[in-house]
């Protein structure tokens, strides 16, 4: 018996379900609608228990299995606040929120593997325990967290841990194993700028904060051109400016909005380290009040070498090809679940052969749905062979 090729039926079924949520995409902790789509698409199959968490989006799930490794297996289900212009049948009808990353084709993939999963546990074959965890708000990267926080790990108890992304320069048919950094640490901030304001036409009565924050943003450049090492990747970006007036008004505040990312931990630490020197000093060189705010340290998502040769022996069952590639220094909330249980982060290729590659978080972004059952063979394999892996 097969627990790894979806039957011609299940296949239409999972895709059915992927062109259902991605018609109707929701944003970052508005998954209301998506997570009641999938307990449906859970509830109806055998063996598969609903486990209750305190949370208002996202779910999670358990098949039972023998007395091998617990194996949790992760998919992101949020959307994105754009608009959608490739075309096609299933295109979103949201205006202004679109699946531009992909995370519906993840959690199609994840109820393909139920499936699957299911099928091996009601012919014996299921070695150990699996936790289907489809979690919101990764876009974001505070869903991950709010699992956590509403006691994710009291409830399941798993001694392995598997994700995916697609990605599109990788082409269908590739699975990556990337041992090491493959997405990286990050930590988003908000700095506040505070002036006195007053007419436009009296400088000398005033301390305008826009003027701060224009060398505020041109003197951060210098993190990465002079203070860390040029060989650690590491990216600083000034990505919203909020404050202004009409022209004869000098403003009291300005915002702005940034990340730092890095693959290098150490390269993170010092870029906090000298923004919050130079936030602070220029501030005070233009007589301005500053205030910076962090939002929670993301941690690469790292791929031990034992946790790496465990993937890798999985994702050659699968009728793909194992491959490697240089790391992203985009990041992803699945490193957080590390601090937990080991972890291992798959990407899967998502470019259809022939076609013009369309990269994430764009809006004629689109996966090839053809991928879909062996991403889905990826996630049921890992659980099915990882635990007899472990040493």
């Amino acid at each position: 018996m097969n627990f790894d090729t979806l039957t011609h039926e299940e296949w239409e079924r999972v895709l059915a379900f992927k062109r259902d949520l991605h018609m109707h995409p929701e944003l970052s902790r508005q998954e209301f609608r998506t997570s009641e789509k999938i307990r449906e698409f859970l509830s109806a199959l055998p063996d598969v228990e609903l486990v209750p968490l305190p949370v208002e989006t996202g779910v999670a799930a358990r098949i039972r299995g023998g007395d091998e490794a617990e194996v949790m297996l992760r998919a992101d289900i949020d959307a994105l606040p754009q608009t959608e212009l490739y075309e096609s049948p299933w295109k979103s009808q949201h205006e202004g929120v679109m699946h531009a990353c992909g995370h519906d084709f993840h959690t199609a993939a994840l109820a393909g593997a139920a499936i699957l999963l299911q099928r091996a546990k009601r012919a014996g074959q299921l070695p150990g325990t699996v936790d289907l965890i489809f979690q919101p708000a990764e876009e974001g990267t505070t869903g991950a967290r709010a699992l956590i926080d509403a006691g994710l790990f009291d409830r399941i108890h798993p001694q392995l841990c598997f994700g995916m992304h697609n990605w599109p320069s990788v082409h269908s048919g590739e699975i990556v194993c990337h041992e090491g950094a493959l997405m990286a640490a990050k930590r988003n901030f908000e700095i506040r700028i505070f002036g006195a304001g007053g007419h436009g036409s009296m400088p000398h009565l005033n301390t305008d904060p826009i003027v701060c924050a224009a060398a505020v943003v041109q003197t951060l450049q210098t993190v990465v051109s002079r203070n860390t090492d040029p060989l650690d990747a590491l990216v600083l970006s000034i990505n919203m400016i909020e404050g202004g007036s009409p022209v004869n008004l000098v403003v009291d505040k300005v915002i702005l909005k940034a990340t730092i990312r890095s693959l290098s931990e150490s390269a993170l630490d010092r870029a906090i380290e000298r923004v919050e020197a130079i936030v602070q000093k220029t501030a005070e060189a233009y007589e301005c009040r500053s205030e910076l705010c962090w939002n929670e340290r993301i941690a690469a998502v790292w791929n031990s070498p034992e946790m790496t040769a465990i993937a890798r022996q999985c994702a050659a069952r699968t009728a793909c090809r194992v491959s490697d590639t240089v790391p992203s220094l985009a990041s992803e909330d699945f490193s957080l679940y590390r601090a937990f249980v080991p972890s291992f982060f798959y990407w899967v290729g998502s470019t259809a052969p022939g076609e013009q590659m369309e990269h994430l978080h764009r809006p004629h972004f689109h996966t090839d749905d053809a991928m879909l059952p062996h991403a889905a063979a990826l996630y049921a394999l890992s659980a099915l062979y990882a635990p007899m892996l472990v040493k």
